[in-house]
């Protein structure tokens, strides 16, 4: 047998395993909500390719491929547990596992590591938290990608109802095909169909209620079956404690806006400082998406080295606000076209900084260039340190971080040399770190941190939605602290 023959029957075999594991993990979920991951990545609903490609993926951030042979045995070991709702990452029990010398079996390892999710220990399935989107732009049919996609289990987040101006001539059946195909994202994963008579749209068995309306005091949500509901405003049109209250309808729990706060109103960034969100706060921000994609690697950068002043330069693709050709508008440069220009503005997610991560006292200042790209962003975060250090310090420091801390769903590593833009479209991370751009001289660290400024920051939001709905359930093996 010749060399390639081997890699074929060993690809084979690897396929083999892979889609053997695919029922496992639909078990999982939807018997016990259980979604089991690969080093913070999902593999509920994955295809075999795609359990293979995150498979080999580790390689870029634990240094080795990962193989489906290794993480099989952890799987099948979860299947004799008696599990309750959590998130599990096999990637790390392997990796764990390879580093503990005790000489336990598979079984009495996973065992031990999930112990806070098994037996008497585990948390109660919860009843599914109704939630409503008001506007259904970029962000908002993401959203309501994720939304639908973790209603498997038939537990958690229920996305009940979207609420939008009516536009003229078939704004459903638009709006339905706006959300089934996506020239960034690809298709929608699974069917939509439309029931005009009753204004609903049909997602994967999901009823979702189309409410038109231009005045969110007018609605009444329980006259729909809607209660206790979290409500995202993704217009942006009200920002301040104020006109957010105006989401506090009959029906509406809670308002989270998806743009950054104005006065009082919390901005939130996931595993950074939603731990401080109090119980009867019922408006709250998630701050921007670079906001979200600066801080977490900002917060780790501190924690570690001290960080005496910043600045990030962010270069970020094109929006919605701006204009595709050469068009009159509100801010100075935003007039011009987008797909034409490299544009200079404005971001306040360097001020945004302090309400996110108080403790932090160093100054950060920063700038924005919008570019002609739809999607991907990348923020070029210059730090003056505390100490000195090395860039190979820096780099085993932050790939620990995306492995294995508090941080590893918001921090992700690669260290491909030839990675570019479009490669992190439908990142489920806040950021990036891309280890070949990393420079570290002294006490002067300059990290390139990629983001999905859509798909990335609507994951974002989808998780401070679950914490403060209390449908957030642990990971195991626990995080590093």
């Amino acid at each position: 047998m010749t060399v390639n023959d081997d890699s074929f029957t060993n690809w084979m075999h690897r396929e083999e395993i892979a889609e053997s594991m695919i029922p496992i993990i639909g078990k999982l979920h939807r018997e016990q909500d259980v979604n089991v991951l690969l080093h913070s990545r999902s593999l509920v609903n994955k295809s075999v390719v795609s359990i293979l490609k995150t498979h080999r993926f580790a390689r870029q951030i634990a240094g080795e491929e990962l193989s489906v042979t290794e993480t099989m045995p952890f799987l099948k070991a979860l299947t004799t547990l008696d599990l309750g709702p959590s998130q599990i990452d096999i990637g790390m029990l392997a990796a764990t596992y390879r580093a503990d010398g005790r000489g336990l079996s598979v079984e009495e390892f996973t065992a031990e590591a999930v112990a806070g999710a098994t037996g008497d220990n585990k948390i109660e399935r919860r009843a599914s938290r109704d939630v409503v989107l008001y506007g259904f732009g970029r962000i908002g049919r993401l959203i309501a990608r994720l939304l639908i996609e973790k209603a498997g289990s038939g537990n958690g987040l229920r996305l009940r109802a979207i609420v939008v101006r009516k536009g003229s001539g078939q704004d459903i059946v638009k709006r339905a095909s706006l959300l089934r195909r996506d020239s960034i994202h690809g298709q929608f994963q699974g069917t939509i169909t439309v029931d005009e008579a009753t204004n609903k749209i049909i997602a994967n068995g999901n009823e979702i209620q189309v409410i038109y309306s231009d005045d969110p005091t007018t609605v009444d949500y329980t006259a729909y079956g809607i209660k206790d509901a979290i409500l995202i405003d993704n217009t942006g049109r009200w920002r301040d404690r104020e006109g957010l209250s105006k989401h506090l309808q009959p029906g509406i729990g809670k308002v989270v806006l998806t743009a950054p706060g104005k006065g009082d109103v919390p901005n939130i960034v996931h595993g950074v400082n939603h731990d401080t969100v109090k119980p009867d706060e019922r408006i709250l921000s998630c701050a921007s998406c670079t906001t979200n994609a600066i801080v977490p690697p900002l917060k780790a950068m501190a924690e570690e080295y001290g960080v005496l002043r910043g600045h990030v330069e962010t270069v970020h693709s094109y929006t919605n606000d701006q204009n595709l050709l050469d068009n009159y508008h509100g801010s100075d440069r935003r007039g011009r076209s987008a797909a034409l220009n490299m544009v200079i503005t404005e971001t306040g997610a360097a001020s945004a900084v302090a309400k996110a991560l108080p403790e932090l006292k160093a100054p950060i200042t920063g700038s924005s260039i919008r570019v002609p790209v739809p999607d991907v962003s990348i923020a070029i975060l210059s730090l003056r340190l505390e100490r000195e250090t090395t860039r190979e310090e820096v780099l085993d420091y932050l790939r620990n971080v995306s492995l294995a801390s508090p941080l590893k769903r918001q921090i992700d590593f690669i260290s491909a040399p030839d990675a570019v833009s479009s490669d992190f479209i439908g990142s489920r991370h806040a950021s990036i770190v891309d280890a070949g751009a990393t420079k570290v001289d002294g006490d002067n660290a300059i990290l390139y941190l990629w983001y999905d400024n859509e798909f990335g920051y609507s994951c974002q939001v989808i998780r401070v939605v679950q914490h403060v709905s209390g449908v957030e359930y642990p990971t195991y093996p626990a995080p590093a602290v």
